[in-house]
């Protein structure tokens, strides 16, 4: 059984807290793959992003480089419309086939208001979830319907894997690393070498991203 990982985000810009999650993600679950997905237009934020689609799908690229199992995948760059992402998950679930395990990853304050998402229920019959917890985060504050699915979904080990429908708590504990802070300190000129891969802070100062206009 193949096991794919989808990782999705703004990645703006794309830094060593992405790159760290992107492993873990692939070595606690024990992925062949794990597919990061820069979103396009991403409909749940206020404002847009501050680089555009493609500028970001190159920093991905460029961030995970060498590493094993990580690919950037550009679908949702492409598209001309809003990507749900039940709707991405559908289409890697055709592309992969049924007996695929899959694993979307989303952090747990994403997980406090999923069922906001869009025909958020579908999610479990097309993957499993892997949940990067933040600090601060209690599943008491869950809402009754996702908490219900929280209790009933989450597993602890891999005896019995399944191509969707269980819940796993990552280990890793996230790093205090904000894309908001990295975007203030680029545009006061600071440099940014300790935040981002080395390749993707090159391509930042080749293109002058993020710095005011």
């Amino acid at each position: 059984m193949k096991r794919v990982g989808v990782y999705g985000g703004t990645f703006d810009p794309f830094h060593n807290a992405h790159l760290r999650l992107a492993r873990a993600l692939r070595d606690e679950l024990a992925l062949d793959e794990v597919r990061l997905i820069p979103a396009g237009r991403p409909y749940h934020r206020d404002s847009g992003p501050h680089a555009d689609a493609e500028q970001r799908l190159a920093m991905v690229r460029l961030g995970i480089a060498g590493e094993t199992g990580l690919t950037a995948d550009a679908r949702e760059v492409v598209s001309a419309r809003n990507a749900y992402t039940v709707e991405t998950l559908e289409a890697l679930r055709a592309e992969l086939g049924q007996d695929t395990e899959l694993w979307c990853l989303i952090g747990s304050d994403s997980l406090e208001h999923l069922d906001r998402w869009h025909r958020w229920r579908e999610l479990f019959a097309l993957a499993n979830l892997a949940v990067a917890i933040r600090p601060g985060f209690d599943a008491a504050r869950l809402a009754p319907a996702v908490r219900a699915e929280w209790d009933a979904r989450q597993v602890s080990d891999f005896s019995n894997r399944t191509p969707c429908g269980t819940i796993r708590a990552l280990a890793l504990t996230p790093v205090a690393l904000s894309a908001t802070e990295i975007r203030r300190r680029l545009a006061a000129g600071d440099d940014v070498a300790d935040c981002v891969p080395e390749a993707v802070a090159a391509h930042i100062r080749r293109l002058g991203l993020y710095r005011p206009a």
